[in-house]
Protein backbone atom coordinates (compact mmCIF):
# COMPACT_ATOMS: atom_id res chain seq x y z
CA UNK A 1 0.00 0.00 0.00
CA UNK A 2 1.42 3.65 -1.41
CA UNK A 3 1.23 6.98 1.52
CA UNK A 4 -1.39 8.00 -0.93
CA UNK A 5 -3.65 5.18 0.31
CA UNK A 6 -3.25 5.73 3.74
CA UNK A 7 -5.77 8.22 5.73
CA UNK A 8 -3.26 9.85 7.88
CA UNK A 9 0.14 11.11 6.12
CA UNK A 10 2.78 13.33 7.63
CA UNK A 11 2.04 16.90 7.32
CA UNK A 12 4.44 17.57 4.42
CA UNK A 13 2.84 14.98 2.41
CA UNK A 14 -0.96 16.04 2.65
CA UNK A 15 0.79 19.69 1.53
CA UNK A 16 1.77 17.58 -1.63
CA UNK A 17 -1.29 15.30 -1.77
CA UNK A 18 -3.24 18.76 -1.53
CA UNK A 19 -1.45 20.09 -4.07
CA UNK A 20 -2.36 17.51 -6.47
CA UNK A 21 -5.93 17.43 -5.33
CA UNK A 22 -6.54 21.27 -6.76
CA UNK A 23 -5.65 20.72 -9.37
CA UNK A 24 -9.04 21.36 -12.06
CA UNK A 25 -8.24 18.20 -14.35
CA UNK A 26 -9.06 15.26 -12.05
CA UNK A 27 -9.46 12.68 -14.30
CA UNK A 28 -5.44 13.28 -15.88
CA UNK A 29 -4.55 12.61 -12.38
CA UNK A 30 -6.70 9.91 -11.34
CA UNK A 31 -5.36 7.84 -14.12
CA UNK A 32 -1.83 8.45 -13.35
CA UNK A 33 -3.03 7.47 -9.25
CA UNK A 34 -3.83 4.33 -10.73
CA UNK A 35 -0.59 3.72 -12.35
CA UNK A 36 0.96 4.72 -9.33
CA UNK A 37 -1.18 2.03 -7.41
CA UNK A 38 -0.23 -0.35 -10.08
CA UNK A 39 3.12 -0.12 -9.32
CA UNK A 40 4.08 1.24 -13.23
CA UNK A 41 6.45 3.74 -11.19
CA UNK A 42 9.68 1.93 -12.79
CA UNK A 43 12.61 3.54 -11.25
CA UNK A 44 12.79 7.13 -9.98
CA UNK A 45 16.50 9.08 -9.21
CA UNK A 46 17.55 12.58 -8.30
CA UNK A 47 19.78 14.43 -10.33
CA UNK A 48 20.62 17.45 -9.20
CA UNK A 49 17.20 19.53 -8.99
CA UNK A 50 15.10 16.83 -10.69
CA UNK A 51 13.46 13.69 -10.19
CA UNK A 52 13.90 11.62 -12.97
CA UNK A 53 11.80 8.63 -13.09
CA UNK A 54 11.06 5.61 -15.54
CA UNK A 55 7.23 4.88 -16.33
CA UNK A 56 5.41 1.91 -17.94
CA UNK A 57 3.01 2.68 -20.17
CA UNK A 58 1.46 1.14 -22.96
CA UNK A 59 4.39 0.53 -25.30
CA UNK A 60 7.52 -1.79 -24.43
CA UNK A 61 9.65 0.66 -23.77
CA UNK A 62 9.27 2.33 -20.41
CA UNK A 63 8.65 6.46 -20.68
CA UNK A 64 11.16 8.77 -19.22
CA UNK A 65 9.35 11.43 -17.26
CA UNK A 66 11.65 14.49 -15.09
CA UNK A 67 9.81 17.06 -12.53
CA UNK A 68 11.49 19.95 -11.13
CA UNK A 69 10.61 22.84 -9.10
CA UNK A 70 12.55 26.61 -9.54
CA UNK A 71 16.03 26.32 -7.39
CA UNK A 72 16.26 29.29 -4.89
CA UNK A 73 19.15 31.75 -4.89
CA UNK A 74 22.92 30.66 -3.08
CA UNK A 75 21.60 33.84 -1.03
CA UNK A 76 18.57 32.88 -0.45
CA UNK A 77 19.58 29.06 0.52
CA UNK A 78 22.21 30.51 2.97
CA UNK A 79 19.79 33.26 4.66
CA UNK A 80 17.76 29.63 5.28
CA UNK A 81 19.98 27.78 6.72
CA UNK A 82 21.26 30.54 8.75
CA UNK A 83 18.03 30.91 10.03
CA UNK A 84 17.61 26.66 10.45
CA UNK A 85 20.63 26.54 12.18
CA UNK A 86 19.40 28.89 15.26
CA UNK A 87 17.14 26.01 16.09
CA UNK A 88 18.76 23.19 16.62
CA UNK A 89 15.28 21.24 16.86
CA UNK A 90 15.05 21.91 12.93
CA UNK A 91 17.80 19.72 12.19
CA UNK A 92 17.61 16.88 14.77
CA UNK A 93 14.12 16.69 13.75
CA UNK A 94 14.75 16.56 9.91
CA UNK A 95 17.73 13.82 10.22
CA UNK A 96 15.23 11.77 12.51
CA UNK A 97 12.68 11.81 9.39
CA UNK A 98 10.92 14.46 10.22
CA UNK A 99 9.92 17.99 8.61
CA UNK A 100 9.24 20.90 11.42
CA UNK A 101 5.70 22.64 10.62
CA UNK A 102 7.30 25.82 11.61
CA UNK A 103 10.43 25.62 9.17
CA UNK A 104 8.28 26.95 6.43
CA UNK A 105 8.43 30.57 8.49
CA UNK A 106 12.18 30.18 7.41
CA UNK A 107 11.33 30.70 3.72
CA UNK A 108 8.40 33.26 3.76
CA UNK A 109 10.84 35.28 5.80
CA UNK A 110 12.52 35.81 2.30
CA UNK A 111 9.42 36.26 0.53
CA UNK A 112 9.77 31.93 -0.70
CA UNK A 113 7.85 29.68 -0.52
CA UNK A 114 8.92 25.86 -0.05
CA UNK A 115 6.05 23.73 -1.42
CA UNK A 116 4.93 24.85 -4.70
CA UNK A 117 1.03 27.10 -4.77
CA UNK A 118 -0.36 26.04 -7.68
CA UNK A 119 0.76 22.27 -9.97
CA UNK A 120 1.51 25.73 -12.56
CA UNK A 121 4.53 25.91 -10.68
CA UNK A 122 5.80 22.19 -11.12
CA UNK A 123 8.03 21.61 -14.61
CA UNK A 124 7.49 18.57 -15.97
CA UNK A 125 8.49 16.20 -19.13
CA UNK A 126 7.77 12.91 -20.50
CA UNK A 127 8.62 11.16 -23.58
CA UNK A 128 5.28 10.06 -24.06
CA UNK A 129 3.71 11.23 -27.66
CA UNK A 130 0.87 12.84 -25.06
CA UNK A 131 0.89 16.46 -25.65
CA UNK A 132 -1.45 16.98 -22.28
CA UNK A 133 0.35 17.93 -19.38
CA UNK A 134 0.12 16.42 -17.15
CA UNK A 135 -0.01 13.27 -18.97
CA UNK A 136 -0.69 9.80 -17.11
CA UNK A 137 2.55 8.90 -16.53
CA UNK A 138 4.05 12.28 -14.92
CA UNK A 139 0.44 12.20 -12.95
CA UNK A 140 1.97 8.55 -12.09
CA UNK A 141 5.51 10.04 -10.69
CA UNK A 142 3.33 13.01 -8.65
CA UNK A 143 1.84 10.87 -6.71
CA UNK A 144 5.18 8.63 -6.26
CA UNK A 145 6.90 11.50 -4.84
CA UNK A 146 4.19 11.80 -2.29
CA UNK A 147 5.47 8.58 -0.83
CA UNK A 148 9.41 9.30 -1.33
CA UNK A 149 8.55 12.87 0.74
CA UNK A 150 7.20 10.66 3.45
CA UNK A 151 10.67 8.48 3.74
CA UNK A 152 12.78 11.28 3.07
CA UNK A 153 11.81 15.15 3.77
CA UNK A 154 15.35 16.09 2.27
CA UNK A 155 13.87 15.46 -1.13
CA UNK A 156 11.47 18.71 -1.54
CA UNK A 157 15.14 21.03 -0.42
CA UNK A 158 16.51 19.07 -3.16
CA UNK A 159 14.11 19.85 -5.39
CA UNK A 160 14.84 23.41 -4.66
CA UNK A 161 18.49 23.22 -5.01
CA UNK A 162 20.19 22.04 -1.84
CA UNK A 163 20.82 18.02 -1.29
CA UNK A 164 20.64 16.75 2.29
CA UNK A 165 24.55 16.90 2.45
CA UNK A 166 24.64 19.78 1.75
CA UNK A 167 22.59 21.38 4.39
CA UNK A 168 24.08 19.41 6.97
CA UNK A 169 27.82 20.10 6.06
CA UNK A 170 26.79 24.25 6.09
CA UNK A 171 24.44 23.55 9.23
CA UNK A 172 27.64 22.09 11.30
CA UNK A 173 30.33 24.63 9.90
CA UNK A 174 27.69 27.31 11.34
CA UNK A 175 28.01 25.53 14.58
CA UNK A 176 31.31 25.51 14.48
CA UNK A 177 31.76 29.09 14.24
CA UNK A 178 29.34 29.77 16.85
CA UNK A 179 31.11 27.60 18.70
CA UNK A 180 34.34 29.41 18.23
CA UNK A 181 33.18 32.36 18.61
CA UNK A 182 31.24 31.51 21.87
CA UNK A 183 33.06 33.39 25.28
CA UNK A 184 35.01 31.14 27.71
CA UNK A 185 33.55 31.06 30.95
CA UNK A 186 36.75 32.66 33.38
CA UNK A 187 35.19 31.22 36.60
CA UNK A 188 35.01 27.81 34.88
CA UNK A 189 38.80 28.17 33.75
CA UNK A 190 39.87 29.64 36.96
CA UNK A 191 39.11 26.03 38.80
CA UNK A 192 40.38 24.15 36.42
CA UNK A 193 44.14 25.96 36.77
CA UNK A 194 43.76 25.89 40.42
CA UNK A 195 43.54 22.08 40.23
CA UNK A 196 46.42 21.71 38.38
CA UNK A 197 48.49 23.62 40.03
CA UNK A 198 47.61 22.45 43.18
CA UNK A 199 49.03 19.12 41.50
CA UNK A 200 45.92 16.68 41.58
CA UNK A 201 46.76 15.10 38.28
CA UNK A 202 45.06 12.06 39.22
CA UNK A 203 41.67 13.89 40.30
CA UNK A 204 41.86 15.67 36.60
CA UNK A 205 42.56 12.37 35.14
CA UNK A 206 39.50 10.22 36.47
CA UNK A 207 37.09 13.44 35.94
CA UNK A 208 38.42 13.40 32.29
CA UNK A 209 38.72 9.81 31.52
CA UNK A 210 36.13 10.15 29.00
CA UNK A 211 36.91 13.02 27.20
CA UNK A 212 38.40 13.11 24.09
CA UNK A 213 39.55 16.92 23.44
CA UNK A 214 41.55 16.76 20.23
CA UNK A 215 39.66 17.37 16.85
CA UNK A 216 37.96 14.95 15.12
CA UNK A 217 37.97 13.94 11.30
CA UNK A 218 34.62 15.55 10.12
CA UNK A 219 34.64 12.99 7.24
CA UNK A 220 34.74 10.00 10.12
CA UNK A 221 31.79 11.98 12.14
CA UNK A 222 28.58 11.12 11.42
CA UNK A 223 25.49 11.84 13.43
CA UNK A 224 22.22 10.40 11.99
CA UNK A 225 19.67 8.07 13.36
CA UNK A 226 19.86 4.29 12.26
CA UNK A 227 18.97 3.66 8.92
CA UNK A 228 16.29 1.34 10.12
CA UNK A 229 13.78 3.07 12.40
CA UNK A 230 13.51 1.02 14.86
CA UNK A 231 13.85 1.05 18.57
CA UNK A 232 14.54 -1.25 21.78
CA UNK A 233 10.89 -1.97 22.15
CA UNK A 234 10.27 -3.14 18.46
CA UNK A 235 13.65 -5.43 18.65
CA UNK A 236 12.14 -7.02 21.69
CA UNK A 237 8.53 -7.21 20.82
CA UNK A 238 5.66 -7.61 22.62
CA UNK A 239 5.57 -7.31 26.16
CA UNK A 240 4.01 -9.92 28.07
CA UNK A 241 1.32 -8.24 29.90
CA UNK A 242 -2.18 -8.22 28.95
CA UNK A 243 -3.22 -6.90 25.76
CA UNK A 244 -5.25 -4.10 26.30
CA UNK A 245 -2.60 -3.10 28.97
CA UNK A 246 0.75 -4.18 26.60
CA UNK A 247 -0.90 -1.18 24.01
CA UNK A 248 -0.87 1.12 26.24
CA UNK A 249 2.36 0.54 27.69
CA UNK A 250 4.01 0.26 24.47
CA UNK A 251 2.58 3.23 22.84
CA UNK A 252 3.90 5.24 26.39
CA UNK A 253 7.43 3.98 25.96
CA UNK A 254 7.62 4.37 22.49
CA UNK A 255 6.85 8.07 22.81
CA UNK A 256 9.77 8.35 25.22
CA UNK A 257 12.33 6.32 23.43
CA UNK A 258 11.23 8.96 20.14
CA UNK A 259 11.73 11.94 22.28
CA UNK A 260 14.78 10.77 24.05
CA UNK A 261 16.44 10.18 20.70
CA UNK A 262 15.77 13.70 19.60
CA UNK A 263 17.41 15.12 22.24
CA UNK A 264 20.24 13.43 22.21
CA UNK A 265 19.84 14.00 18.22
CA UNK A 266 19.94 17.96 19.70
CA UNK A 267 22.41 17.38 22.31
CA UNK A 268 24.87 15.63 19.83
CA UNK A 269 24.51 18.32 16.68
CA UNK A 270 24.97 21.21 19.36
CA UNK A 271 28.55 19.52 20.22
CA UNK A 272 29.10 18.50 16.50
Amino acid sequence: MTNFEVEKQEWWVERWLDLLNSYRFKKRLERGRSYAREGNVLTMDFADSKAKATVQGSDAEPYRVSISLDSFSKEDWNFAIAKMSEKAVFTAQLLAGEMPESIEAVFTKSGLSLFPFTLNEVRSRCSCPDKANPCKHIAAVYYQLGDRFSEDPFIIFQLRGRTKSQIIERLRQIRSQAAVAQPVDPTATAIVNAATNAGDKTSATVKGFWQYNEPLESSLVAIVPPSEQKNVLDILGKMPLPPDESEAVQQYLKEIYQNTGQQALMSALNRA
